[in-house]
């Protein structure tokens, strides 16, 4: 498992959100490690998914503070965080960007929307579709690919940008069994090899619990923040998942 260091990574401090008179995060308070691996869980519509908006600076809180690697949210700060969404829309077959160009697209935090990528840039791209072994597929149309392939692409563009922290929300909706576990051991091996800042949201609380150094519990306010070890021996899981729920750590 990868040391931590002291330094943090992500800090929100006594931020609170609400979307018109209707609060969606109170009083959130917690400071993220540079090096860590986060699972962040919690109940639908528990604010999971503002808070990875605000950490994005696509929201801005109405109270209290948030900082990146120590410095307030700024394009430039924002440089430094891959993002993987759920999905992107490419749904349809005829979607007509390819896996080269998807991944391509992650230099833009560094050159723009509207420049010429260097030779520089192209090195890169190809150091991302290796690292997430799709080079076989560079040529095939998003559209065209699997679940778990277009994870994996989603991955690649993120990695492209040279990231410090990588935040992913909910990557494996959607995906097989399989496919799943495979995207779990890349993601640790990025993590031990890389020592990325990893924040991951989850439904999957049985997955992340033998992944993750450290889960954040989110339900308007952090009802949890700790070890999965403290959590699954915590009331929190049973009130999150009901009395007759049953975890089992595998590294334990």
């Amino acid at each position: 498992m990868k040391r931590l260091n002291n330094h943090p990574a992500i800090t929100f401090h006594d931020v609170s959100f609400e979307y018109g008179n209707t609060p969606v995060l109170s009083n959130v308070h917690f400071t993220i490690a540079q090096g860590e691996y986060v699972g962040v869980i919690g109940p639908n519509g528990g604010g999971k998914t503002t808070l990875v908006k605000l950490l994005l600076g696509l929201l801005q809180p109405d109270f209290g503070t948030i900082r990146l690697f120590g410095e307030p949210i700024s394009p430039t700060t924002l440089r430094r965080v891959g993002y993987v969404p759920q999905r992107i829309d490419a749904e349809d077959i005829a979607f007509p960007a390819t896996v080269q160009e998807i991944v391509e697209s992650g230099r833009t935090v560094h050159r723009g929307l509207f420049h010429r990528l260097t030779r520089e840039d192209q090195k890169k791209v190809q150091a991302a579709l290796a690292e997430a072994e799709i080079s076989h597929i560079a040529n095939r149309r998003f559209g065209e690919l699997s679940g778990g392939e277009r994870q994996r692409v989603l991955i690649a563009r993120a990695l492209a940008s040279e990231p410090r922290l990588l935040i992913l929300d909910e990557p494996t909706a959607g995906v097989d069994v399989a496919s799943q576990e495979q995207f779990y051991t890349f993601l640790s091996n990025l993590h031990t090899q890389h020592g990325l800042t990893i924040l991951l949201v989850t439904h999957e609380i049985d997955v992340i619990a033998n992944e993750a150094q450290s889960l954040l519990c989110v339900n308007r306010s952090i009802t949890f923040h700790g070890s999965p070890k403290a959590f699954i021996r915590s009331d929190y899981l049973q009130e999150l998942y009901g009395k007759n729920v049953k975890m089992i750590l595998h590294h334990e």
